[in-house]
């Protein structure tokens, strides 16, 4: 069950980590990805940093949306934000 809410928290985060960095998601999968992969570097950052937001759901969301939002602007950094076409 706990893998459930994992991908569940996951889908959210990096829904909303598209919304607010790009302004569209980048599918059901794409979400999944970057908000599973942002929860563990948002848990690290917040960690490192001395953050502690709880155990629970809300917390875990806001943990793994920053991570995700982090990630995608580390991610814009190499790759760059494209003009024109979008692939």
């Amino acid at each position: 069950m706990a893998l459930l809410w994992f991908i569940i928290i996951g889908a959210i985060a990096g829904w909303l980590a598209g919304q607010f960095m790009r302004g569209n998601g980048f599918g059901l999968l794409g979400d999944i990805i970057v908000g599973v992969i942002g929860a563990f570097l948002g848990g690290y950052v917040f960690r490192k940093v001395g953050v502690e937001l709880g155990g629970g759901l809300l917390g875990s969301l806001i943990v793994a949306f920053v991570g995700a939002v982090l990630l995608l602007f580390v991610v814009r950094l190499f790759t760059g934000r494209r003009s024109g076409r979008r692939i």
